[in-house]
């Protein structure tokens, strides 16, 4: 999703590992998808332009029907979420049974990266926690991919995935090929 944030990261690393990656800002770009990374950015920016361009009516539609997988970053691990117990009036797609924090572990300048577990990765894994959203909450039907510390912070249900972390900074591919791959199901 191209709306606002830091989709380009993402569509880089996508193309590096040979997938045709392209910017969705309207409903008709996602004709034939069969996945979609919304990207951290500024998660009430994101909400707001989301509905106001159609695309989280759209986005809506084709999770109902199963044919889209969606993976939100960072903010967009923000939009996916059914709550977010500070801001209930933001909007969102919420469509994910998670209840998230925004901002959890701080302002900019207390950033950190860590090595992480992923579940159906054999290595640990270099993320990037910058802004980052907590994820208080997992509801029924959603599997921990990863934890930092006793914290969920990457989790999945179905052909939904939120990550509070930004693997689009590493210059490691694994977790987007994992998507790719849970796209192509």
């Amino acid at each position: 999703m191209a709306i606002q944030g830091d989709f380009r990261e993402h569509k880089q690393m996508l193309e590096s590992l040979g997938v045709e990656a392209l910017e969705v800002r309207l409903p008709k770009d996602l004709e034939n998808l069969k996945g979609l990374i919304v990207p951290g950015g500024e998660s009430t920016t994101i909400g707001m332009l989301a509905r106001e361009y159609g695309l989280e009516r759209a986005v809506r539609e084709r999770v109902e029907e199963g044919s889209l997988a969606v993976w939100g970053t960072c903010a967009g691990a923000i939009w996916l979420a059914k709550e977010i117990p500070e801001y209930p009036d933001q909007p969102r797609l919420g469509v994910l049974n998670i209840a998230v924090q925004r901002n959890a572990y701080g302002r900019q300048v207390e950033s950190f990266e860590e090595d992480l577990q992923i579940l159906g990765l054999d290595q640990p894994f270099h993320a990037f926690f910058i802004r980052a959203p907590r994820i208080l909450h997992v509801g029924e039907g959603v599997k921990t991919l990863a934890r930092y510390k006793e914290e969920v912070v990457f989790v999945q249900s179905g052909k939904l995935w939120a990550s509070t972390f930004h693997p689009e900074l590493s210059q490691d591919t694994r977790v987007h090929e994992l998507f790719v791959a849970l796209a192509n199901e």
